[in-house]
């Protein structure tokens, strides 16, 4: 019998997340619990090629989303759909939360960057929000136009 899966866009992305050590690095944050099928790196990395993939399934569809993909070009040999199931992507989640959402996104962007050559020498200027304080003049402006009744 003939098992045909579509790989789509998704070998690119996972091809990109093999290069970049992606599961790797998340995983040297995270104990691995050999009880479990899947590493966090890999639960997280399911989550976003799930993500990217033009679907507005929930999390609890993500084993579904899973069955029609060749997960051992995706991943590795030996996992399956039901692996990617809610508690094993919201234990993930957790883990994640708790060792620090920024800290750990801050901690792979660096990473690629070094990994890729890109420049770190630019700082970066929240725009979203400036603090004023102290006496301020009023905004003058000589060509003002004044309507009055």
């Amino acid at each position: 019998m003939l098992d045909i899966k579509r790989l789509d866009h998704f070998g690119l992305l996972a091809g990109t997340i093999k290069d970049l050590n992606l599961i790797e690095l998340i995983d040297s944050h995270f104990k691995y619990d050999d009880q479990e099928s899947i590493s966090t790196g890999e639960a997280i990395t399911g989550m976003i090629i799930n993500g990217l993939g033009f679907t507005q399934l929930p999390m609890t569809l993500t084993p579904k989303f899973f069955e029609t993909k060749p997960l051992d070009i995706l991943f590795r040999d030996g996992v399956q759909a039901s692996h990617f199931n809610r508690f094993k992507l919201g234990r993930s989640l957790d883990e994640v939360h708790g060792y620090g959402i920024e800290a750990l996104f801050s901690e792979i962007a660096v990473n690629v960057c070094g990994k890729e050559g890109v420049k770190m020498n630019y700082s970066h200027l929240d725009t979203s929000s400036f603090s004023l304080t102290g006496e301020h003049l009023p905004d003058s402006d000589e060509h003002e136009i004044r309507i009055t009744r």
